[in-house]
């Protein structure tokens, strides 16, 4: 009797030569698919670029069934997901990310029946995967797939998934101080050499993404995409009349608003200077760099080594390391030993509430502060309204003033 097949798996090969001693394939990750292998790490042995490769391969190599009335418990996970990503992700402002995140739900889900999954199973999911924003967000993909193949008709009922709890939102904000201690560290960071500091400023895009978020309340993702001139598919500003128009034209408006924001004039005059300033680059004599005769700002406000800065997470961790605003903890590593990891809460995200705390700390029209920052007026007052100077500041006149006489009517007879 033949063995069960194993279905399609990651399997670690070792580096493989032929007889005349050329490489057949180096040593990495390889995607096992019965008698075929498929490299799935390009031989970097990079295991979640490997897990990425193997659910892409999984989800095209399966054809799901598009049969109407079926029942659930009879039909995989994999079935819904696959219908959802060919026909609905498409549309979404960040396909991408859809897809990436769905990937991980078919890790865990992929061969599980639609008829299968209750509460315990979501609870079992979210306990694995953190019990935060993350999983929140994935289960809530995986909701949407099964609610589209079931008002599609392909099943007749879609079970209920059940979400972990949101987490508690974070509305830290940054002191003038701690702000000053960001910009100072990131301006003068150096890269080091043989355990000593160069003069190559390693940085300095850094502090520039800062000022620029610091002044705007612009979220990450819309200033590291933001272009120096009208670009296609990407926000830019306007150095003549200094607007920063944060969303794309004719890009799907979503629920994280992106209006245009004029720019503050000492925050234009730094645009335009960067987009005016030669950068400087230290083997220019020697002709080797491909940036020689760029500007700081060429074609994106935010750019490193001549490119446009994709996420700024990693290189803003460092800064807030060296600024020394977080703390150590020590944590055990596979082997035993105890290894220092630093941990802030201090996140780019950090300077959006930054901007809208210091808007209302300074007493700005609320109407005029939402429509800066892109939130409604409702959120802002939600969120942000406590730093205001108005706030609730009659009711604590009112309740340390003497009480008023009362004109009551004499009696009369």
């Amino acid at each position: 009797m033949p063995r069960t097949s194993k279905g399609a798996r990651l399997v670690w090969r070792a580096e493989s030569r032929r007889a005349d001693g050329s490489l057949r394939n180096g040593a990495g990750w390889f995607i096992r698919d019965g008698a075929t292998f498929i490299s799935a790490c390009g031989s970097t042995g990079d295991r979640g670029r490997a897990e990425k490769r193997l659910a892409q391969h999984i989800v095209e190599k399966y054809r799901p069934a598009r049969e109407c009335g079926r029942d659930p418990a009879a039909v995989p996970v994999a079935d819904a997901v696959s219908v959802y990503l060919t026909d609905v992700a498409p549309s979404h402002a960040k396909p991408k990310e859809t897809a990436e995140r769905l990937i991980v739900v078919l890790r865990w889900f992929g061969d599980t029946k639609i008829g299968d999954i209750n509460g315990k199973v979501c609870r079992d999911y979210a306990k694995v995967h953190g019990n935060g924003a993350a999983a929140r967000r994935q289960l809530e993909d995986l909701r949407a797939a099964l609610n589209n193949y079931h008002r599609e008709g392909y099943i007749t009922s879609a079970p209920a998934i059940v979400l972990p709890a949101k987490p508690v939102p974070r509305c830290r904000s940054l002191t003038r101080d701690e702000a000053a201690a960001l910009l100072r560290a990131a301006w003068r960071m150096r890269q080091s050499w043989k355990g000593k500091p160069s003069d190559r400023c390693t940085a300095r895009h850094v502090a520039r993404f800062m000022l620029v978020a610091l002044y705007t309340g612009t979220r990450s993702a819309a200033i590291c995409g933001a272009a120096i001139r009208p670009t296609e598919g990407a926000g830019y500003v306007d150095l003549e009349y200094g607007i920063f128009y944060r969303c794309a034209a004719r890009r799907r408006e979503t629920k994280k608003r992106q209006p245009p924001v004029r720019l503050p004039e000492r925050l234009l005059a730094h645009v335009r200077r960067w987009a005016a300033t030669p950068l400087e680059i230290k083997t220019k004599g020697r002709g080797k760099s491909a940036s020689i005769g760029r500007m700081i700002a060429h074609d994106h406000v935010v750019e490193w080594n001549g490119k446009p800065v994709k996420s700024i997470k990693k290189a803003f961790r460092s800064v807030v390391e060296a600024a020394g605003l977080g703390w150590y903890d020590y944590v055990a590593a596979p082997d035993g030993s105890m290894r220092r990891v630093f941990r802030t809460d201090i996140t780019p995200h950090v300077f959006r509430h930054t901007a809208a705390t210091w808007l209302m700390q300074q007493g700005t029209d609320r109407w005029a502060a939402a429509g800066f920052l892109g939130m409604t007026v409702e959120m802002l007052i939600e969120t942000y309204g406590h730093h205001h100077p108005d706030f609730q500041a009659e009711a604590t006149r009112a309740i340390v003033s003497k009480s008023r006489p009362r004109n009551v009517p004499k009696k009369t007879v």
